[in-house]
C-alpha cells in the first residue's frame, strides 16, 4: 500500500537505526504500575518477538527484588541485548554487573535546575562523579550509555562538553533525554544536529510525551541522525508518558520504509502491557486502540467495504489488530446490509430499511447497537 495515495510526496530517509524499549523500567514509573517478575519476563519475551534491539529491564538498585528480576531477563537468551539504568555512583556498577546486563544506561541530570534543587552540587562536581564511574563500568567491561538528565533544559553548550568527556571517557552512546517533553520538531533536530556536530558516538533519543510531540520529536531525531530511538508500549511512563512504540514502528513502516520490525505482534504485546499495568487503552488510541479501524459513518463504510485503502492508511492486519464496522446514528443501508449479512440474515429490501430505521431511533439517545440489540431489532422486523 502506498501511504501517500495518489500523492506524490516522496518517502524520507534516515540512517541506520535501533530500538531500546523502556517499558520495563519507565514504563513501570507510571504511577501505580508494578510489574511481577512473570510479567516482566512475558513482556520481555513479547518486545523480543517484534525484534526491538534493547530492552531496558529496570534499575537494580532500587531492590532487591528489582535487582533479581533484572538479572532473570538478562539470562533468558534473548535475541535483544539487556540494559539497565544506574546513576552515577560505584554501587549501581556493582549492581548492574551482578545483574549480568549487556548494557548499563548511566545517567546524570545537566540541567542548573536539576543541579540546583535535586544534586546541591556544581556541574564540575557532578561530572567528575559521572566520568569516575563511567571509567568504572569500562573497566569491568560493560557497554555504556552515557545519559544526560534533563538534556533539553541543559545549556547547549554544557551539554557539548557533558557528550566530549563522556566520549573521551569511553563511554559506547551518548543520551538526550528530554525529561519533562520540552521539545518539539525544530527544536529536536537542531538540538540533535549540534550534538552530533561534537561526538562521534551513536546518539540516542528518550523522549517524554507531555506535549504530545514524542512520536514526532524522536521521528525527527532519527532524520537529524539519533540511532537509538526509545520507546515504551502503549507510551506508559512517568506522567503522561513516553514515545508509544506501536505508533514509532508503524510510522517508520509507512514513512521511512523501514520493515526490519514484525509488526503483526504489536497488538498482542500492547494488550499484555495493558493486561500487566492495569492501565486502559483510550479507544481513540492510534494503532491499538479500539476505534483505530472502526467505522460507523455510511459513506466512509461503504468505500471501506468496497477498497479499504479510501478510509484506512494501512491494514489492520499489519499491526494485528481488526476492522470494525460499527452500528450507529451513521450508519447507512450498505454497512446495515453487511453486517447483517455477517449475522447470518437475509432481510428484504423494506425489513432492511425498516430495521435502519429503527437502529438509528435507537441510537438517538447517544448510543451505538450492540449485536444483541441488533439482532433483536432484526427479529422484530423479519418474524412478527
Amino acid at each position: 500500500m502506498n501511504p501517500f495515495g495518489s500523492s506524490s510526496l516522496p518517502k524520507a530517509a534516515i540512517g541506520q537505526i535501533e530500538i531500546c524499549d523502556v517499558t520495563l523500567r519507565d514504563g513501570e514509573q507510571a504511577p501505580g504500575v508494578v510489574f511481577g517478575v512473570d510479567e516482566k519476563v512475558e513482556i520481555a519475551t513479547k518486545l523480543d518477538a517484534v525484534g526491538v534491539e534493547m530492552i531496558e529491564a529496570g534499575f537494580p538498585a532500587v531492590s532487591a527484588k528489582e535487582k533479581a528480576m533484572v538479572k532473570k531477563i538478562a539470562n533468558l537468551g534473548l535475541n535483544t541485548k539487556i540494559c539497565c539504568l544506574s546513576r552515577a555512583i560505584f554501587h549501581d556498577i556493582d549492581e548492574a554487573l551482578d545483574c549480568d546486563v549487556d548494557v548499563v544506561g548511566l545517567f546524570m541530570a545537566t540541567s542548573d535546575l536539576h543541579l540546583k534543587h535535586k544534586y546541591h552540587r556544581s556541574f564540575d562536581e557532578m561530572l567528575e562523579c559521572a566520568l569516575s564511574t563511567l571509567e568504572y563500568a569500562k573497566e569491568h567491561g560493560l557497554i555504556v550509555r552515557f545519559a544526560a538528565e534533563d538534556a533539553t533544559r541543559t545549556d547547549p553548550e554544557v551539554l557539548k562538553r557533558f557528550f566530549r568527556q563522556g566520549e573521551e571517557h569511553g563511554a559506547d552512546y551518548v543520551n538526550i533525554a528530554d525529561t519533562v517533553g520540552a521539545l518539539r520538531p525544530s527544536t529536536c533536530y537542531g538540538l540533535v544536529s549540534a550534538m552530533k556536530a561534537v561526538v562521534k558516538l551513536p546518539l540516542c533519543i528518550h523522549c517524554h510525551n507531555d506535549l504530545g510531540m514524542a512520536v514526532a520529536n524522536t521521528i525527527t531525531a532519527a532524520e537529524a541522525g539519533a540511532f537509538q530511538l526509545h520507546t515504551t508500549v502503549n507510551g506508559i511512563g512517568e506522567r503522561v508518558g513516553n514515545t508509544p512504540l506501536e505508533e514509532l514502528l508503524v510510522a517508520l513502516r509507512l514513512q521511512f520504509g523501514i520493515d526490519t520490525y514484525d509488526l503483526s505482534k504489536l497488538m498482542g504485546l500492547s494488550k499484555t502491557v495493558e493486561h500487566h499495568s492495569r492501565l486502559r487503552l483510550p479507544k481513540n488510541k492510534p494503532v491499538v486502540g479500539l476505534n483505530a479501524f472502526s467505522h460507523e459513518s455510511g459513506i466512509h463504510v461503504a468505500a471501506v467495504l468496497e477498497e479499504a485503502e479510501t478510509y484506512e492508511l494501512f491494514s489492520p492486519d499489519l499491526v494485528g489488530n481488526k476492522r470494525r464496522i460499527v452500528i450507529g446514528k451513521h450508519t447507512g443501508k450498505k454497512a446495515l446490509q453487511y453486517v447483517i449479512a455477517q449475522l447470518g440474515y437475509r432481510p428484504t429490501r423494506d425489513e432492511l430499511c425498516q430495521i435502519r430505521d429503527d437502529v438509528k431511533r435507537v441510537c438517538e439517545t447517544k448510543k451505538s447497537v450492540s449485536q444483541e440489540e441488533l439482532e433483536d431489532i432484526i427479529r422484530t422486523v423479519m418474524y412478527r
